[in-house]
């Protein structure tokens, strides 16, 4: 299913949502995103491999695959860039990803396919200008990646969140967005032991969270599960503004060597 998260007539967000659903069963469900802007496209966070055809497939009703200019990674992880080999090979666009793996994501790829194709975002974050909007990438590191950025459209106002308000569900649950504070409180504990561990620390959680809320948002759009909408969108920066997460959790006994 693809849902229409924004659309001006001359600028649109995609997200397809279930193109994980039948590849594998073992793979976590994950969340693609085209945006289109004057008849030139961008994918953020487009996966791996078990998802190239699909996704090839499915955009191709919104954006000529020669027309993708622009490929955006949150960070390094299998299933936001796997796929990069075959992205490189089949069009002409350039990949933006953290200077921190500028240099470690070539190794999805065959060799020489990447060079001059990276570039790599300082740690303060940069702007992207597309023909009707600009796409900046927010700084958000720790969160999980060393490295990690998040990408905010300027036109649609969606805060492309990677793992930051990931939500472990089923994709068929995903077409409408938590809109409610009762709805977030309730939707909880789909999220709560996912950001407890992939987010490293309260501290970093908290100076995101005062980056956020100066910001105009009108959806926070994750790479896995439900996007958050309204009041939600405020509930979840008061939850994981206090979330103990990561390495606040973690004790001596975490670290125990366990001889037979």
């Amino acid at each position: 299913m693809a849902i229409e998260l924004f659309n001006n007539g001359k600028h649109s967000c995609i997200m397809f949502n279930d193109l994980v659903t039948g590849s594998t069963e073992d793979a976590v469900q994950a969340n693609q995103f085209l945006i289109v802007s004057g008849g030139h496209g961008a994918l953020i966070d487009p996966s791996g491999n078990i998802t190239y055809n699909a996704l090839t497939l499915a955009m191709q009703k919104y954006l000529p695959k020669k027309n993708l200019e622009f490929l955006f990674a949150s960070h390094q992880d299998p299933d936001i860039i796997g796929a990069l080999d075959k992205w490189l090979y089949s069009t002409e666009c350039h990949l933006y990803v953290s200077q921190l793996w500028a240099r470690f994501v070539p190794h999805f790829c065959n060799l020489n396919r990447a060079d001059g194709r990276i570039i790599g975002i300082p740690d303060e974050g940069m702007p992207v200008r597309m023909s009707h909007s600009t796409l900046y990438a927010i700084p958000a590191h720790f969160l999980h990646a060393e490295g990690n950025f998040q990408f905010y459209d300027s036109t649609s106002k969606i805060l492309f969140s990677g793992d930051m308000g990931a939500s472990l569900v089923e994709a068929n649950s995903i077409h409408k967005p938590i809109a409610s504070k009762d709805e977030f409180y309730d939707q909880l504990h789909t999220m709560s032991g996912f950001h407890k561990r992939y987010m490293v620390s309260n501290k970093v959680c908290r100076f995101w969270v005062n980056m956020v809320r100066q910001m105009d948002l009108a959806m926070l759009v994750p790479q896995h599960g439900r996007y958050l909408t309204g009041e939600a969108i405020p509930a979840f920066l008061d939850w994981i503004e206090s979330l103990q997460c990561g390495i606040d959790l973690f004790t001596q006994e975490h670290y125990r060597f366990r001889p037979v």
